[in-house]
């Protein structure tokens, strides 16, 4: 009797552990967060300000958005390096819908992202039709689509898009503005820019996917073992080719957002952008060998990076010396997780 009851719990109390090193890694994560903001708050008299911390938000914006997609590609096994030059790709895109074919903006940035999935797509294919491993299929498309942006353009930014090009990268809910007496606006609140409630919104949306839905039970488990997954009948190539379309038209936005926000596409925007999204999921626990990941710790592991940057940055420290910090930072987060691992 005793002996057909051990399997469920052994299966429970598993499930209660992995549950149990989520939290810990999200609040660890968390934790370096808060000091981080402790630190840059006793050195600068400007971190804490308003307009600081809106700064950061858009900042924090693209590395979220990339890392929310890198942790779906992680959590299933896979690696994305395309994300940067896909970003540019699509943004590029979505501009020279605009000015060359005269669409509405809404349309053009819809083309922008479908460019993303399609790419997304064709690294899924590559992955699991071709059996390549996922860093050479993803660095192929990495130079593919950078190509083809600087091929698009001929290598110079496309300008000249207009106002309501900039809206969806400079726009904010809830901004109040008054005419002062000289005649001349005065802000009385920023607002909440468009680009930190799209993260919003698309964090709530994959973290429910992925801890919710069949299809997101699929992702762990295929990321976990992949052989056990197939044979329990989870169609494996199936899963992992929607990471790579999710993680595509995460870039894809990304590039419309950025874009937008310059008013301007820049076929070289979104250089090394891959190795930040995948710093931000490592950062709040996602682990490189798969099947271990939240949404809400990349999330966190975002703001780490944009905080330390912004930090440094009003501290007057040089960008080389940032390279280099943040570098041991992803250095020491990845060894904690190998450790973990063997454990």
């Amino acid at each position: 009797m005793s002996a057909g009851l051990n399997p469920p719990v052994t299966a429970a109390r598993r499930r209660l552990s992995d549950r149990q090193k989520d939290l810990i890694q999200t609040f660890a994560a968390l934790g370096s967060l808060v000091a981080l903001v402790a630190a840059f708050s006793l050195t600068s008299g400007a971190f804490l300000s308003l307009g600081n911390g809106m700064s950061i938000g858009l900042q924090v914006t693209s590395i979220a958005l990339l890392g929310i997609g890198a942790t779906v590609v992680i959590i299933a096994g896979g690696i994305d390096l395309s994300v940067g030059s896909v970003l540019a790709l699509a943004g590029v895109v979505a501009a020279l819908c605009v000015k060359e074919l005269g669409l509405p903006v809404p349309l053009a940035m819809l083309a922008g992202i479908g460019v993303g999935g399609v790419c997304g797509l064709v690294n899924g294919l590559v992955v699991t039709r071709l059996k390549l491993p996922p860093f050479i299929a993803t660095l192929g498309m990495m130079l593919i689509a950078r190509g083809l942006a600087l091929q698009l353009t001929g290598a110079r930014a496309v300008s000249g898009l207009g106002e309501a090009f900039g809206e969806l990268g400079n726009g904010a809910l809830l901004r109040l503005v008054r005419v002062g007496e000289d005649g001349f606006p005065e802000v009385l609140f920023p607002g909440i820019p468009y680009p930190v409630l799209l993260m919003a919104v698309i964090a709530l949306a994959v973290a429910f996917g992925l801890r919710r839905s069949v299809l997101g039970r699929h992702v762990y488990a295929v990321g976990s073992n992949a052989e056990a997954a197939r044979l329990s009948g989870v169609a494996v190539g199936r899963v992992v080719t929607l990471t790579y379309v999710l993680s595509g038209l995460l870039a894809g936005l990304t590039g419309c957002v950025l874009m937008s926000r310059l008013v301007t596409a820049q076929p070289n925007e979104g250089v090394m952008y891959e190795l930040d999204a995948i710093a931000s999921a490592v950062i709040g626990g996602t682990s490189l060998a798969g099947g271990v990941g939240t949404i809400s710790g990349t999330v966190i592991g975002a703001f780490v990076i944009g905080i330390l940057r912004n930090g440094l940055n009003m501290n007057g420290v040089s960008a080389f010396t940032q390279q280099i910090i943040i570098g041991l930072v992803i250095l020491l987060t990845v060894w904690i997780d190998q450790l973990r691992n063997r454990r």
